[in-house]
């Protein structure tokens, strides 16, 4: 499950765990409070937050680094969520026996969690790399002239008639 783009600067690794029982909805809340952030920050938010939905998110970005320092041999503290999605899976349908012979179908949803890491050294490296090519002339831009914004609300704009 590891997968590799061959873009520019991008190194990717991602986890996928496929029909965890829970709805998409509640496995969204973990997801939302670790998205974007580092590895090790995004380790500690879901060892402390009370959700159920935190452990298999917790095992799946363990696995996602895992991944990525074995295959690929990236260090750990240097990875980020690039990328975190919860899709719907298929309900397993359940009989539950009702009275007088009759059933009662139950429906337990299931999630797809796709967690995707991306190492920010690489970043880090090209930013330094034009930083030094600026200096010395190798890349020339043009400036954007300086945007002035509005505030309606304090400039007295909408509100502000007798």
């Amino acid at each position: 499950m590891i997968k590799k783009r061959k873009k520019n600067l991008s190194t990717e690794v991602y986890a996928l765990g496929q029909h965890i029982c829970m709805s998409a909805h509640k496995a969204r809340r973990g997801i939302d409070q670790i998205r974007g952030r580092s590895y090790e920050e995004s380790l500690m938010i879901l060892e402390l937050m009370p959700y159920r939905a935190c452990y298999p998110i917790f095992k799946l970005v363990y696995s996602a680094a895992a991944n990525a320092s074995h295959n690929m041999s990236l260090n750990e503290a240097n990875l980020v969520i690039s990328k975190a999605e919860v899709n719907e899976g298929t309900a397993v349908k359940r009989l539950k026996p009702r009275a007088r012979g009759h059933s009662y179908l139950i429906k337990r949803p299931t999630c797809h969690i796709t967690i995707v890491l991306k190492d920010i050294s690489l970043y880090k490296e090209f930013e330094e790399y034009m930083v030094y090519s600026k200096k010395s002339g190798l890349i020339t831009k043009k400036k954007n002239k300086n945007l002035i914004c509005h505030d309606t609300y304090s400039s007295g704009g909408l509100w502000d008639k007798k």
